[in-house]
C-alpha cells in the first residue's frame, strides 16, 4: 500500500480559518494525502463560527483563549500544545496561514521538529516591524522557517525573492480569500438583523458605510479621531447609514460607544459571522475598515475601501485603485468619505478597478504543489 502525505493544516483565528477552508477542502479532495487539522483557538467564538459554516473539524484543539491573554501567554502555551501534537502524529507538512501569532508559532515548533512548513498567504511586507503589531513580525519570521512559500500576488513573491529565498519555493497562487468568499456570497441572502433590512428596503435612497474597527495601533485616540469623522459624515450626508460590527474588545466599545452610540443612523451590532458578513460587503455602499482580509475581499465586490491605518502589507488593491490608505487623522479620513459620497466620478473609479488577488481557484494550486513536493 502506498502511504498517503500527512498534512497538517494549523490555525488559531476566524480569518486563517476562513482562509484556510477551501485549502483543506480542495486537500481533502486528494485520495494521496492525508489531511489534519489543529486549531490553537487563540481566538475561541469567533473561530468556531467558522468552522461550523465550513463544517471543519478540528483534529486536534488546544483551546488556548484565556481572558486577559497576552501575546508571551499565547506564544507559549500554543508552542508546548503543538510541540506534543507534532511529536504524536509526525506530520509530513505542517500548513500555516498569514501573520497570526499561531501562524509564527506552528513554523517554529515545526521547525524543531525538523518538519517541513508550508506557509500560505506569504511574502506579505509592510517593512515596519510594529506596524500591523504583531502580525509583520510574525509573517516574516515565520517566513525565516517556511520551506514551501504561497505568494498570493507577484508583489509578494518579490518581497520574499529580496530576502533570499530561493526561486524554486516561492509560487504565486492568488488568495484563497477569494476561494472562500466567491463561494459565500449569495444574491438572494437574508439578513436576520432588522436594522440591515430596514436600510437595504431603501433602496438606492440610502447609502450604506460598513465600519470595521480592531487593530491595537488604532486604539484610543486614533480611533476616536475615525468615530467623530464618521459622526461628522452622518451630519453632512442624511441619506447615509453606518453599520458597525464592533469588535468585543473592551477599549474599542468604550470608544465606539462614547462616540457613535447615540446616533439615530449608526447600528452598532455584535461581530457577525462570516456568512452574513460577507453578504453585508456585498451590498453595502463602501467599506471604512483597518482590517486586512477586507482590502483583499472587497475588491471582488467593487466596493471602494478606506483603509483607517498609516501602512498596509496589501499594496496591490492601492495600486490598483479599489482601496486607499487614508490613515486616523479625523480631517483625512472625512475627507476621502465626502470625496466618495459626492464625487460620482472618483466613486466609479474605485468600484471598477479590477482585483489583483485572483481568480477564486488558488486552493486548488497550492495543493497542486504540495503534490509536487
Amino acid at each position: 500500500m502506498i502511504r498517503r502525505k500527512k498534512v497538517m493544516v494549523v490555525f488559531g483565528t476566524r480569518p486563517e480559518a476562513i482562509k484556510m477552508a477551501p485549502v483543506i477542502q480542495a486537500l481533502r479532495q486528494q485520495e494521496a494525502i492525508h489531511c489534519q487539522i489543529t486549531v490553537t483557538a487563540q481566538h475561541r467564538e469567533m473561530l468556531d463560527q467558522v468552522l461550523e459554516l465550513f463544517k471543519l473539524t478540528p483534529d486536534f484543539d488546544l483551546n488556548l483563549m484565556k481572558q486577559g491573554q497576552t501575546l508571551t501567554d499565547i506564544t507559549t502555551r500554543a508552542l508546548n500544545g503543538l510541540r506534543e501534537v507534532f511529536q504524536q502524529e509526525s506530520p509530513d507538512l505542517v500548513l500555516v496561514h498569514g501573520d497570526t501569532t499561531t501562524t509564527f508559532v506552528a513554523a517554529l515548533a515545526a521547525f524543531y521538529a525538523q518538519i517541513p512548513i508550508g506557509h500560505v498567504e506569504a511574502g506579505l511586507r509592510t517593512g515596519n516591524k510594529y506596524s500591523p503589531y504583531p502580525e509583520e513580525m510574525n509573517r516574516r519570521l515565520a517566513g525565516v522557517l517556511t520551506d514551501l512559500h504561497f505568494a498570493p500576488t507577484e508583489r509578494a513573491r518579490e518581497n520574499l525573492l529580496r530576502e533570499g529565498v530561493a526561486q524554486e519555493k516561492v509560487f504565486v497562487t492568488g488568495n484563497t480569500v477569494i476561494d472562500a468568499l466567491l463561494a459565500t456570497v449569495k444574491a438572494d441572502y437574508l439578513f436576520r438583523e432588522p436594522q440591515i433590512q430596514a436600510i437595504l428596503k431603501q433602496g438606492h435612497t440610502s447609502r450604506m458605510v460598513l465600519v470595521t474597527t480592531h487593530r491595537r495601533e488604532n486604539l484610543g485616540e486614533p480611533m476616536r479621531q475615525i468615530y467623530q469623522a464618521l459622526s461628522k459624515m452622518l451630519e453632512l450626508f442624511p441619506e447615509t447609514y453606518v453599520v458597525f460590527p464592533v469588535h468585543k474588545n473592551p477599549k474599542v466599545r468604550k470608544v465606539v460607544d462614547e462616540v457613535l452610540g447615540k446616533h439615530s443612523r449608526v447600528y452598532l451590532i455584535e461581530p457577525m459571522d462570516y456568512e452574513p458578513f460577507v453578504n453585508l460587503m456585498a451590498r453595502s455602499y463602501l467599506i471604512l475598515t483597518d482590517s486586512g482580509g477586507i482590502q483583499e475581499e472587497a475588491p471582488s465586490l467593487g466596493k471602494p475601501v478606506l483603509v483607517v491605518r498609516d501602512t498596509t502589507e496589501r499594496p496591490e488593491a492601492v495600486e490598483a485603485g479599489t482601496v486607499s490608505l487614508v490613515g486616523t487623522g479625523y480631517d483625512s479620513v472625512l475627507s476621502e468619505l465626502k470625496r466618495l459620497l459626492s464625487d460620482d466620478d472618483a466613486y466609479r473609479k474605485m468600484a471598477m478597478a479590477s482585483n489583483p488577488y485572483g481568480d477564486g481557484h488558488a486552493a486548488e494550486r497550492i495543493v497542486q504543489i504540495i503534490n509536487k513536493n
